[in-house]
């Protein structure tokens, strides 16, 4: 796991195109998602760019995805 995440972190995501839920279109709190390749994914503050951004694995983001859909957060 930890080859994969230091493969992620050393992508260059200059070039990425990101992605605004659609969920976070009112409010201060706006959440981006760039596809990084199977199904891993960086996500980041919108209103913060500047800001690394956070990544994940396949596995990860699936977990979180499942976590979501059963209330885990809520």
């Amino acid at each position: 796991m930890r080859a994969k995440k230091a493969a992620l972190y050393a992508l260059d995501l200059t070039d990425a195109r990101w992605v605004k839920s659609s969920k976070s279109t009112t409010g201060p709190y706006c959440v981006e998602v760039a596809d990084l390749g199977g199904g891993a994914v960086a996500i980041r503050d919108s209103n913060n760019v500047d800001l690394p951004a956070l990544r994940f694995t396949a596995e990860e983001w699936a977990a979180f995805r499942e976590g979501v859909r059963e209330g885990e957060f809520g």
